[in-house]
């Protein structure tokens, strides 16, 4: 699957829309973000049924302050609308397949039990 430009125009609809989604907040001045890019793109050709999506934080400086990006590129995986992943740094072929299997070994029924007794307990 082709990796996919978010704006704030289509974030939302597509965090909701999809079970998985990869996003890789970037820059284009920014060196190792190139340098990223090609893992991103092999790694989104390898794991169908998975979005993979990229936003330009010098374009939509709305979104990258919304998440608090303070370095690029930066790395978030959603599963079920929920963010498992945020971490700044790229990440060689290898580890970025394993951080996928991981999330996609996780037991969702678990993580929203969790979260939703992390909420009664901050109410």
């Amino acid at each position: 699957m082709a990796v996919i430009e978010l704006t704030q125009d289509n974030f939302e609809s597509t965090i909701n829309g999809n079970e998985v989604v990869v996003v890789d907040f970037w820059a284009p001045w920014c060196g190792p973000c190139r340098g990223f890019a090609p893992i991103f793109e092999a790694a989104s050709e390898k794991h169908a049924g998975i979005v993979f999506a990229k936003v330009n934080t010098e374009v939509e400086q709305e979104l990258a302050g919304f998440f608090q990006i303070r370095s690029i590129p930066t790395l978030m995986v959603f599963r079920e609308q929920v963010i498992l992943y945020s971490e700044a740094g790229s990440l060689p072929a290898h580890a970025l397949d394993g951080l996928i299997e991981q999330v996609m070994g996780l037991d969702m029924a678990q993580v929203h039990k969790d979260i939703a007794e992390q909420q009664q307990g901050q109410a």
